[in-house]
């Protein structure tokens, strides 16, 4: 079975990473020296606190495993761990990635995208 984390980013920072094949980071990620991902546990959350009622968001899932040794997972919101990234992002990475819809009451519509 595939240990998937996810990605969000907004569709312009998709269409780019698509453009180059390689995503080096949002802004907060360059701010903190790592590229911050969630795990299945964790990513409705990062997208109630981080992106609430961003409409124009993707969800990317990549293979935990296969990212290698740069994927250090670090106590981070309540002392959780998170999967941080100490390396850019290739198209390689990606296993799929979706647009994340808002629901009828504004926040994001996870069905049917976390295992």
């Amino acid at each position: 079975m595939t240990n998937l984390v996810y990605k969000l980013i907004d569709k312009d920072l998709w269409s780019d990473f698509e453009a180059n094949r390689r995503f080096d980071g949002a802004p907060v990620d360059h701010a903190d020296g790592f590229i911050h991902l969630s795990d299945g546990g964790q990513v409705e959350e990062t997208a109630r606190r981080h992106f609430a009622e961003q409409d124009d968001l993707m969800i990317l899932a990549l293979d935990a495993d296969r990212l290698g040794p740069q994927l250090i997972w670090e106590p981070s919101r309540n002392a959780a761990l998170f999967p941080h990234l100490y390396r850019s992002l290739s198209l390689d990475d990606i296993v799929w990635a979706k647009p994340l819809p808002l629901g009828p009451d504004g926040t994001h519509d996870f069905s049917g995208l976390l295992g």
